[in-house]
């Protein structure tokens, strides 16, 4: 069993705005992110916490996204899903503004969802054991250079913490366009063990699943001839 005490806090790296925001991004951020967020004495607790706790009202499963980018896919899984309670870390501004926006112009329920906009790493290590019913990390940094491997997300550690939180069966969904951190991926993911990997053929990688919300971002790395690969490894 993982202990969520000892895994080093994460750095981010980049930049946390890319641009100034409208007035209306920058109101939804002063005025809708206070009530969704994770309150910050979170960190201050010596047990970990069930997620659960911080929603208003009670849900059939509590799902996780890492690192959303504009929020298009945990908007889109939040109308799939309505009896489904969902967690989203997005540190760059810019981004959490998108969604927060989304939710305001699409009527979104703010009981559904809950936020952090920090790394997301360490909101996950405060969290108790077997408190979630999937995690999503969707395309996230390449870091291509080798001496910035050691950057990426989806590392040992990293998986450690994804199967303690994680309930048995549960589903860790991953992609990416870049062909090499699909490979690193699959590698990391194979070689630990309370991961098993649930694709029988290539369409199970190359083809999304049913019902894939696809994003903005994704469809614009297609436009452009990239490939998305989807990874779909199961909590033993």
């Amino acid at each position: 069993m993982a202990d969520n005490t000892k895994h080093p806090k994460r750095r981010l790296y980049g930049r946390k705005l890319s641009r100034p925001l409208t007035a209306e991004r920058q109101d939804a951020i002063d005025s809708i992110l206070p009530k969704l967020s994770f309150p910050t004495d979170i960190f201050e607790k010596e047990t970990a916490v069930p997620p659960a706790s911080y929603f208003s009202k009670s849900y059939k499963q509590y799902i996780c996204e890492i690192g959303f980018g504009d929020g298009d896919h945990l908007a889109g899984l939040m109308k799939q899903h309505p009896d489904i309670g969902f967690i989203g870390a997005e540190p760059f501004i810019n981004g959490m503004s998108a969604f927060l926006t989304q939710m305001k112009d699409e009527g979104l329920s703010s009981d559904q969802v809950r936020l952090w906009m920090d790394d997301g790493i360490k909101l996950l290590e405060k969290f108790e054991q077997n408190s979630l019913d999937g995690l999503y990390v969707l395309n996230p940094d390449p870091w291509p250079k080798v001496r910035h491997h050691k950057r990426r997300i989806i590392n040992q550690e990293h998986l450690d913490l994804f199967a303690y939180l994680l309930k048995p069966g549960a589903p860790l969904i991953m992609t990416t366009d870049v062909d090499d951190l699909a490979e690193w991926m699959v590698t990391q993911a194979s070689n630990h063990p309370d991961f098993a990997w649930t694709a029988k053929s290539s369409n199970d990688w190359t083809k999304p699943p049913p019902n894939w919300i696809e994003t903005k971002y994704e469809a614009k790395g297609k436009s452009a001839g990239r490939k998305q690969t989807y990874l779909i490894f199961e909590r033993n």
